[in-house]
């Protein structure tokens, strides 16, 4: 038999989850930030072994990375403050807690939601766990290379333009790549979203196919919002591909909801 929860025992399950998923997130990133990966030759093959150095550690490794890969040839990268090279290893520590987190935060929110699924539908939600990790990576990766590499080149345009030093601060830098992977990396996981609220049973599973009006007018403002260069152009890189993941959760939503009708006949 199934009783009901209290109101205090949900808030004391949403605390103990979110302490889970912080522990996880913090661990990853103390790590990434104390330790840096020194190779060591092992039988021919070139393996990689975790060193205490706090200097240069996993986060600088990332650092350099996204500088290489990211800024422009022309973009120097800049430090105008004694702080801000600590606090962009920090943000990109966190970043990196995050995404190596992923499986544990997707099962403690599945683990949070499942009580309000039927017994019945509680398998279901087993198989979008590694979806739920696959698409926020996709959004991360896709981010990464295609979209922020485009708006840099693009706006620093305008500054070569009118003769302008081509200089980023670092905790700018940090902050405008982080925004950019973290928006992406969360509206990827749409089709997620709309596939678990079907499973409560709180909206018809043909819901969405009668709200795809208001959807791409929710979708074009949220990619305004969340793209933080306000030039206009670049949100509708995070707009088409969140209409193409809505159309992907729409049509999954009702294939289950099809599935279903024919077994219950």
């Amino acid at each position: 038999m199934v009783t009901e929860m209290t109101l205090r025992e949900h808030l004391n399950e949403v605390r103990v989850r979110v302490v889970r998923m912080a522990i996880t997130v913090i661990v990853i990133m103390v790590f990434c930030m104390s330790f840096d990966l020194r190779p060591i030759d092992y039988g021919g093959v070139t393996l990689a072994y975790p060193y205490p150095d706090p200097i240069h550690n996993i986060s600088a490794r990332i650092m350099f990375y996204m500088q290489d890969t990211l800024l422009p040839d022309n973009v120097t990268l800049v430090q105008t403050a004694p702080g801000q090279a600590f606090f962009a290893q920090v943000y990109v520590s966190i970043l990196a807690g995050i995404i190596g987190s992923m499986p544990v935060l997707v099962k403690e929110i599945a683990g949070f939601i499942s009580p309000a699924i039927s017994p019945s539908m509680r398998k279901s939600i087993s198989y979008i766990f590694a979806p739920a990790v696959v698409l926020f990576v996709v959004g991360v990766i896709f981010s990464y290379y295609i979209v922020v590499p485009f708006v840099l080149d693009f706006l620093y345009q305008y500054g070569e333009a009118l003769g302008a030093v081509p200089l980023f601060n670092i905790n700018d830098f940090v902050s405008f790549v982080l925004q950019f992977l973290l928006g992406f990396g969360i509206s990827f996981e749409l089709p997620i979203l709309m596939y678990g609220i079907s499973l409560t049973g709180a909206m018809s599973p043909y819901f969405w196919r009668n709200n795809i009006r208001y959807a791409i007018i929710i979708l074009v403002v949220f990619g305004a919002i969340i793209t933080p260069d306000g030039s206009g152009i670049t949100m509708w890189f995070i707009t088409l591909p969140m209409f193409a993941l809505y159309v992907m959760g729409m049509v999954a939503v009702e294939s289950r909801a099809r599935k279903k009708a024919k077994t219950d006949t």
